[in-house]
C-alpha cells in the first residue's frame, strides 16, 4: 500500500532514473484508475482460486446440516462433495462472485488508498495513522458491501447442500419473485457489521507488519503475501460469529428456522444471534471457524500480493510512458 511519509518522485530525473525508480517513490502518483484496476484484479484472483473452499465453509456454518452434509475437514469436505455431487459442485455460484468481485474491489481499494491519503493528512501528518487506515478501511467497505451483498446472497444460496437452485439466473428470479429486491439486502446491516472491524483489523494489522518487515515500502511481494495473510487470519478469527449470523440471514436456512420456531423470513442481527445461540449454543458462534481462517489467510495474501503488483505494474508503466513523451 502507499506509505504516507513518503517523497514524491524526482522532477529532474532522466528516461534511465525513471526507470529504476523504486517502489516507495511510484504509488505517490498512482491514479484512481490504477487503484481500480489493481483492485478489481485482486478481487476477482483472489474469489477464483479460493472459491471451492468458501464453499465448504459455507456448509460448515450451516446450524442443521443434512447427516450427508456434515463434514469434518475442508479436504473430507471438498472430496465428499466431488464425489457425491460432481467434480464442478464447489465451484457452483463462481460465476456470480467474480461479476461482484471485479467492481466491489475496485471501488474498495480506490476508495481505501484515497481515504487512508486524506486522514493521514489530517491525523498523522508525518508517516502512517492506524487511526487513518482502520477509518479508510471502514469507509471502503461501506462500498464495497453494497456492491457484493446481492452476489453473497446468489452465491451462498447455490452453495448450500441440496440448494433448489441451479445457477445463479434462476436463484436471482426465484429470490426476487417470492421474497423481494430487499432479500438481496437482508444481511446488509450484519454484513456492515462484520466487515468493518474486520476490514478495520485487517488494514491496521496489515499496515503495521508492514512497517516493521517492510518499513521502506518497497514492492516486495514476500513481505505483502506474509503480512496480508496474517491481517486476514486475525480478522477472520475475531470476526467469525458474525460471518454465522450473515450466513444464516443469508441463506434463511429452513430446518434451522423450523426448529427455532420462526416461520416466515428471519431479519435482523439480534433475531440472528438470539437463534445460532437457541440452536447452538455458544459453540454456534464458531461453526466453520477453521475454513473462515483457512480461506482468509490465502484469499488476503493472494489479494494483497495481486493488487500491489498491479498498483507497481501500471504506476512504473504510466511513468516510462511520460518520460517518454
Amino acid at each position: 500500500m502507499d506509505g504516507d511519509s513518503r517523497d514524491g518522485g524526482g522532477g529532474g530525473s532522466s528516461s534511465k532514473d525513471a526507470g529504476s525508480d523504486d517502489y516507495e517513490n511510484l504509488p505517490t502518483s498512482a491514479s484512481v484508475s490504477t487503484h481500480m484496476t489493481a483492485g478489481a484484479m485482486a478481487g476477482i484472483l483472489e474469489h477464483s482460486v479460493m472459491y471451492p473452499v468458501d464453499s465448504v465453509k459455507t456448509r460448515m456454518q450451516s446450524l442443521n446440516p443434512d447427516p450427508k452434509a456434515r463434514y469434518t475437514s475442508i479436504y473430507g469436505a471438498l472430496k465428499k462433495i466431488m464425489r457425491t455431487e460432481g467434480f464442478w459442485r464447489p465451484l457452483r455460484g463462481l460465476n456470480v462472485m467474480i461479476i461482484g468481485a471485479g467492481p466491489a474491489h475496485a471501488m474498495y481499494f480506490a476508495c481505501y488508498e484515497n481515504m487512508k491519503q486524506t486522514l493521514n493528512d489530517v491525523f498523522h501528518h508525518q508517516g502512517n495513522s492506524h487511526l487513518a487506515n482502520g477509518i479508510a478501511g471502514s469507509m471502503a467497505t461501506l462500498l464495497h458491501d453494497a456492491v457484493m451483498n446481492p452476489a453473497e446472497v446468489v452465491k451462498q444460496r447455490l452453495q448450500m447442500y441440496n440448494s433448489q437452485h441451479r445457477s445463479a439466473l434462476s436463484c436471482i428470479g426465484t429470490v426476487w419473485r417470492t421474497e423481494g429486491l430487499g432479500a438481496f439486502y437482508r444481511s446488509y446491516t450484519t454484513q456492515l457489521t462484520m466487515n468493518i472491524p474486520f476490514q478495520s483489523i485487517h488494514f491496521i494489522t496489515y499496515e503495521f507488519l508492514q512497517e516493521q518487515v517492510n518499513p521502506r515500502r518497497d514492492y516486495n511481494p514476500q513481505s505483502h503475501i506474509i503480512c496480508g495473510g496474517l491481517a486476514g487470519a486475525l480478522a477472520a478469527a475475531a470476526t467469525t460469529p458474525l460471518d454465522v449470523c450473515k450466513t444464516l440471514l443469508n441463506t434463511q436456512e429452513n430446518v434451522a428456522l423450523s426448529l427455532a420456531n420462526i416461520s416466515g423470513r428471519l431479519s435482523g442481527m439480534a433475531n440472528a444471534f438470539r437463534t445460532v445461540y437457541q440452536l447452538n449454543g455458544l459453540a454456534g458462534y464458531f461453526k466453520g471457524i477453521q475454513a473462515r481462517v483457512i480461506y482468509q489467510i490465502p484469499s488476503t495474501a493472494i489479494s494483497w500480493s495481486v493488487y500491489e503488483f498491479f498498483k507497481y505494474f501500471l504506476t512504473k508503466h504510466q511513468l516510462e510512458n511520460r518520460t517518454l513523451y
